[in-house]
């Protein structure tokens, strides 16, 4: 990984035993089979499972590196906006940091393990993501110990705050999905100079402006009109259906929202897939002259993150640490989302066009194994490697196993 290679150089801090590791690793765990852990990761490298874990346990500057490697990818030209969300980790034991009770969205409720907050930047145009920051949520206990009243909000605005700079300057959006539309996020996410596109409960407590005439009488004007009621939605802006999927349809309007105590861009999304019973979606953004259609492009671009959680407990190891150690814990974290950034961004490089790309995680790891399996072969039966990589049927063998996206 070259691209790798030329961001530690220039990184303050980085002593080139630990560069030289992280090149490895990063390889390494594209390559390997298996679980991601410091035994099977021995197996497949020069370093040894002691070495692999004294290394875990020393800081380093992911969201630096993350930032300087999507910034060689990410076009000028290209619309961007910030994801925000967090993955259930499963981890059985007792002694691991960070156990407590967290929502698992595959089980559907809540369930004891570790969870991982992730702050990730969207290319939209090639609909594409890359993971920015990833930290891992602290236990309750460790929140309240300071101040009794901060929330699991407030240590995800906090990541978002510190990251900020980060972020692509062209970046005026936030995405995120319902949990984080709370009054203490929304106001952290407009005091970093963003707004805030997120979904809403579907018995939100909305309210209508007020248009009509201005009354000459005592007392504060009239502002609102009414309690939204999304069984009815004449009132609401017809944008007509998605061209892709004619069966939703989409409804747009200004409200105020009584909870977060401001003005909101409201866009339902209407499924009568079902002419019986129609279901909706309340999608929601803070940037009112923001175009409803666009808004709800916005939020659907959103779920690349999950993409990212997806692939990265797939075929980075994600949830593999055997660790128990915060640093520990958190550098692998980290490693397993940042292997999964640098194989999109050699697949964008490869790619070599502003559309859209089609990328499998699992043809890249076939590639991987497959070109460490080569090496190794030529080393043990001392082949000539240049002449194997210079060979026309090199790519085929590269390739050997390897599945369309």
């Amino acid at each position: 990984m070259t691209i790798v290679n030329q961001i530690l150089k220039h990184m303050p801090g980085v002593a080139k035993p630990q560069a030289r590791f992280l090149s490895t690793l990063f390889a390494t765990i594209l390559a390997l089979r298996g679980h991601v852990n410091f035994r099977n990761l021995s197996r497949y490298c020069d370093y040894s499972e002691r070495t692999i874990a004294r290394q875990f346990r020393k800081p380093f500057d992911w969201p630096q590196l993350n930032h300087q490697a999507m910034s060689k990818v990410i076009l000028p030209t290209s619309t961007v906006i910030a994801a925000h969300d967090a993955s259930f980790i499963s981890k059985s034991g007792k002694k691991t940091y960070g156990l407590d009770h967290f929502f698992n969205r595959c089980a559907g409720r809540t369930e004891r393990g570790l969870e991982i907050s992730s702050l990730a930047v969207v290319d939209v145009t090639r609909n594409c993501a890359y993971s920015l920051s990833v930290e891992q949520t602290p236990p309750c206990a460790e929140l309240t110990k300071t101040d009794k009243e901060q929330t699991r909000i407030d240590f995800y605005l906090n990541q978002l705050k510190q990251h900020r700079h980060l972020l692509p300057a062209r970046v005026k959006y936030i995405a995120a999905d319902g949990f984080f539309a709370k009054l203490n996020y929304v106001d952290g996410v407009r005091a970093c100079q963003l707004d805030l596109i997120t979904k809403l409960r579907c018995d939100a407590d909305l309210r209508y402006l007020y248009t009509g005439e201005r009354l000459r009488r005592r007392g504060r004007p009239k502002l609102y009109d009414g309690k939204v009621d999304f069984q009815n939605l004449s009132r609401f802006e017809s944008l007509g259906v998605i061209s892709d999927n004619e069966h939703l349809h989409l409804y747009s309007a200004v409200l105020y929202h009584v909870r977060l105590k401001r003005r909101l861009r409201v866009v339902v999304v209407v499924n009568s897939e079902k002419l019986d019973k129609p279901r909706y979606i309340v999608l929601a953004s803070t940037e009112t002259e923001l175009p409803g259609s666009e808004l709800y492009e916005l939020y659907s671009v959103r779920f690349q993150i999950e993409f990212l959680f997806r692939d990265a407990k797939q075929f980075t190891g994600l949830a593999d640490c055997q660790a128990r150690n915060k640093q520990a814990l958190e550098f692998h974290f980290n490693a397993a989302m940042t292997t999964l950034n640098l194989a999109r961004i050699e697949a964008v490089e490869a790619h070599e066009s502003s559309m859209q790309i089609i990328f499998s995680m699992a043809s890249r790891k076939q590639c991987a194994f497959n070109e460490g399996f080569i090496r190794v072969i030529s080393q043990e039966l001392a082949l000539d490697l240049t002449a194997i990589l210079n060979h026309k049927a090199y790519d085929s063998l590269r390739t050997y196993g390897a599945i369309a996206a």
